[in-house]
């Protein structure tokens, strides 16, 4: 469909289909946080179903897309890559959404969190150990790795929302001094948002979240063809490019809800979503009816371990919870940022 263009105009409908991406998250959020509330999901756990869910749609067209036109490179490098860039957004919500008043984490440190950051690394550390199965191993379009993945993730969510009010040692999980109060203004614009019935929030999540993956496949067309015109391998460009329009969603649903004071919300939607993506490779899987993640390049699997060490970076942010700034971030985003610009420069020197 975009295969004609020329690279000035492919990089406007790609840029739109962004757009489309940013404005529909800011909805999903907003809605996300009613729907939360009504059927009692709270914060962290609703971050890291609805939210996190909805967010990866453009991650879900982009992976089906590429498996039904065989192109797994740029749908696996966009998943693993997504989970890495997907952890930077967290840097952004700590510079653009806090001020000068406390890190991102300080804000919203909870048990909670801490559970949905260490699902992450166990997800990823499950993607390396079905890495080193055959790529032979395939029973009726399934692989024994996406099964062991779906498993793990089902029950994360459940030991997460065991996590809320039965932890022994703490009645609540929060830490003291934890999520502030929310401003008259942050109250305002939630007690408008929690007017609204439960069938219009409906409505309006199930519209954005349409829009949210028609861009996305818009994005995953346009983006294969600008790889082969920019000369870029599908890995490296899923990896950086396209992982970054991707995570759009994160950081407008992120923003919205650090507008709304709802910190855990927002941390919850990039770790749970983060927790999600490698779910995606059960799609792929079935679509493209070969072994995906067996099949993996050593590129996938660096930037694989760069998402394990960036997310195991904000997990001690969440524990010792820093209060110093630094550059008007927490000193786990300082170092997150540092250790994935190091890591980006490194994909580019794998073969």
């Amino acid at each position: 469909m975009f295969e004609q263009l020329p690279l000035p105009i492919l990089s406007v409908v790609f840029l739109a289909a962004g757009a489309v991406v940013w404005i529909a998250g800011i909805y999903v959020s907003k809605t996300t946080d009613v729907l939360s509330s009504r059927f009692k999901l709270g914060e962290a756990l609703g971050g890291a179903i609805l939210l996190a869910i909805v967010t990866n749609l453009p991650e879900i067209a982009i992976t089906i897309s590429g498996a039904l036109r065989n192109q797994l490179g740029i749908a696996t490098g966009n998943i693993l890559g997504g989970i890495a860039i997907q952890t930077v957004v967290l840097v952004v919500l700590d510079f653009f959404g806090t001020g000068k008043k406390m890190p991102l984490i300080g804000h919203a440190a909870s048990l909670d969190l801490v559970l949905e950051a260490v699902l992450v690394v166990v997800m990823l550390a499950l993607v390396v150990v079905g890495h080193q199965l055959p790529d032979t191993l395939v029973w009726h379009g399934i692989t024994p790795d996406v099964v062991v993945l779906c498993g793990a993730w089902i029950a994360g969510l459940y030991f997460i929302g065991k996590a809320r009010g039965q932890l022994p040692w703490q009645s609540s999980g929060d830490a003291p001094g934890g999520q502030p109060r929310r401003t008259e203004r942050q109250k305002g614009e939630k007690t408008i948002g929690q007017k609204a019935s439960t069938a219009w929030a409906m409505m309006v999540f199930l519209i954005a979240a349409t829009a949210t993956l028609i861009a996305g496949v818009i994005l995953q067309q346009t983006s294969e063809t600008m790889a082969k015109q920019l000369g870029l391998s599908g890995v490296v460009f899923g990896a950086t490019i396209l992982a970054a329009i991707t995570a759009l969603p994160e950081i407008s649903t992120g923003l919205a809800a650090v507008k709304l004071g709802d910190y855990k919300l927002a941390i919850s939607d990039i770790f749970g979503g983060n927790a999600f993506l490698p779910v995606i490779f059960l799609a792929a899987t079935l679509v493209s009816g070969k072994a995906v993640v067996p099949r993996a390049t050593k590129a996938d699997m660096y930037i694989t371990a760069l998402g394990m060490l960036l997310t195991t970076v904000y997990i001690y942010g969440l524990i010792f919870r820093p209060r110093r700034q630094v550059a008007r971030m927490g000193i786990d985003s300082l170092v997150v940022l540092i250790l994935y610009v190091i890591g980006i420069a490194g994909l580019f020197a794998i073969k």
